[in-house]
């Protein structure tokens, strides 16, 4: 779904619990989450920390859709 939203040229942030597997289906804003079973969360937070921690994880998802990117980036710490 990435890659074509792309191709209808719709900049895309993935944010994903398996990295490889964005680099495989062809991701070209990556953001990694936290977990499998709570990619924007972590139940063992507090209600403000998940919250912050959810906050940064959209954060820097939609700063990635602001930067243009030549290949598939991963957009660890910071953007």
């Amino acid at each position: 779904m990435v890659k074509e939203l792309e191709r209808a040229g719709l900049p895309t942030t993935h944010i994903c619990t398996i990295v490889p597997i964005s680099m495989t289906v062809g991701a070209n804003r990556i953001v990694p989450a936290v977990a499998i079973p709570h990619p924007l969360g972590n139940p063992s937070l507090t209600r403000e920390q998940e919250k912050s921690l959810r906050r940064k994880l959209v954060l820097k998802a939609l700063k990635a859709l602001t930067l243009d990117v030549e290949r598939q980036t991963v957009f660890e710490d910071g953007v």
